[in-house]
């Protein structure tokens, strides 16, 4: 039979048929006196065997091992197995992250251990999208730097201190509307109200530390996407958070 009925046969494409007679799992047939390769049962068999065992997901350079060797092969079952039950965890796992991101109604983007400030970061989009834009990435940086783990801690910690209310969707509008005419006042009465906003979660702050690289990478993040009223508005809450680190009631970092 040509390359091209041996194919068809077997189900797989050309390509493939000449893909294994270069690295050598197909041995090379007879050709016909036309210089045609004529191929027989023998390479169909093979073939059989060798798409069979790929699809199980055996690499192609274990395959010549596995072919003729029982005891390599029922190894090599071994690892595919447990290749494949860490596969399925991870899918699984992402199917849970999935889910938990649908039930918030919670861009993709977002870490799933902090789902739950989709319908905050929703309504503020409602708003202002440049806003909830902003602080979905500010999310996604903190959530990187500190690490799964503690991102988990976090998001503990504020739902058990009911910081995802309308409260926090009034704070982050009034934030995102703060310009240059905004008066001196208004920028304290909003670190204030921020403050004591926040005041369960600083009182209650889980084992984590915001380290200098978080604080850095935050403040570049500012400097490129917040005015300057705004960033008075965060020095003035980082100061009353560090006051009341001093004081033994906040947490070992800041915002």
């Amino acid at each position: 039979m040509r390359s091209s009925e041996l194919a068809a046969l077997a189900g797989v494409t050309i390509r493939t048929v000449r893909h294994y007679l270069q690295i050598g799992l197909l041995e090379e047939p007879e050709r016909s006196f036309n210089g045609y390769r004529e191929y027989d049962v023998r390479h169909l068999v093979r073939l059989l065997r060798i798409t069979r065992l790929a699809a199980l997901g055996v690499p192609l350079a274990a395959l010549p091992d596995v072919l003729d060797d029982p005891q390599a092969a029922e190894e090599l079952l071994d690892e595919l197995d447990r290749q494949a039950a860490a596969e399925i965890e991870r899918l699984t796992t992402r199917r849970a992250d999935i889910a938990r991101l649908r039930d918030h109604g919670a861009m993709p983007d977002l870490p799933p251990e902090l789902a739950a400030l989709g319908p905050t970061i929703n309504a503020v989009a409602g708003l202002d999208p440049d806003m909830a834009r902003q602080e979905r990435e500010q999310i996604v940086l903190i959530s990187h730097l500190i690490g799964e783990n503690d991102t988990s801690a976090l998001a503990g910690a504020m739902a058990r201190h009911a910081i995802f209310t309308p409260a926090t969707t009034d704070l982050l509008r009034r934030f995102g509307e703060l310009g240059p005419d905004t008066p001196e006042e208004a920028i304290e009465q909003l670190a204030d109200d921020m403050v004591t906003h926040y005041q369960p979660l600083l009182e209650n702050w889980p084992d984590i530390e915001f380290g200098t690289d978080l604080s850095s990478m935050l403040a570049a993040y500012g400097e490129h996407n917040l005015n300057e009223r705004q960033h008075r508005v965060n020095q003035l809450f980082a100061e009353r958070v560090l006051k009341r680190m001093a004081s033994g009631d906040g947490p070992s970092g800041g915002r």
